[in-house]
């Protein structure tokens, strides 16, 4: 196989910044999907995602980059292999996720995670259905860990693996003529269905992503 993508945080040339279909009118707000995310049109030296704490309203300027829109619009398709080294947040409320979208779905959640759940990885295909919590203690997951993750997004399975351990073939796959932009984020969790970040806690979030490829 060959690297067809090989990330650059900077480049105004891969992504965009703040703005994806995914959120309402292109953001910056994405209030209806749980996140007190208010996008901000930054790039993100050395993989660095953060969210920092508004003065007021509650929301948090929040880092957002997908291929969508960019100069090189570049798409992942099927037969494709993502392989990433991330940093995890330690810092409650925070929530990274790489994942894809394209027209309104086409939604793939490489990971998400969320430090209240410490060792527990979310990972989905939206496409066709399949869905994993995954806890990795004893692979080390936890807040602040660092681990690499591959998917290969197969036709009839899209497979996950932790550090070379398949951790789920959800044998769904996402179809011969599939394909989607990529996105790269960190959301604030506003306290639904995971614990927002505390009044007087920290105010600035934080993961990174120090590599992040594809294959085909």
């Amino acid at each position: 196989m060959t690297v067809v993508f090989d990330a650059d945080f900077t480049s105004t040339r891969q992504w965009i910044a703040g703005r994806s279909s995914a959120y309402p009118r292109m953001g910056p707000t994405n209030r209806s999907d749980h996140k007190l995310d208010y996008l901000v049109r930054s790039y993100c030296p050395g993989g660095v995602f953060a969210a920092t704490r508004r003065p007021s309203g509650g929301l948090w300027n929040c880092n957002l980059l997908t291929t969508e829109g960019s100069p090189d619009g570049f798409q992942v398709r099927t037969g494709d292999v993502l392989s990433a080294r991330v940093t995890l947040p330690v810092e409650l409320g925070a929530w990274p996720a790489i994942w894809t979208w394209r027209d309104g779905g086409n939604e793939v959640d490489f990971f998400e995670y969320h430090p209240d759940n410490p060792d527990l990885l979310e990972i989905s295909n939206h496409v066709r259905g399949g869905f994993r919590y995954w806890h990795g203690a004893g692979a080390g997951i936890g807040p602040g860990a660092t681990f690499g993750l591959r998917v290969v997004l197969g036709a009839n399975s899209v497979d996950w693996y932790v550090e070379d351990q398949l951790v789920y073939a959800d044998l769904h796959g996402v179809g011969a003529g599939w394909h989607a932009y990529l996105i790269v984020n960190l959301s604030v969790a506003d306290g639904t269905y995971h614990d927002r970040p505390p009044l007087g806690g920290p105010d600035r979030l934080s993961w990174v992503c120090h590599s992040l490829r594809v294959e085909r």
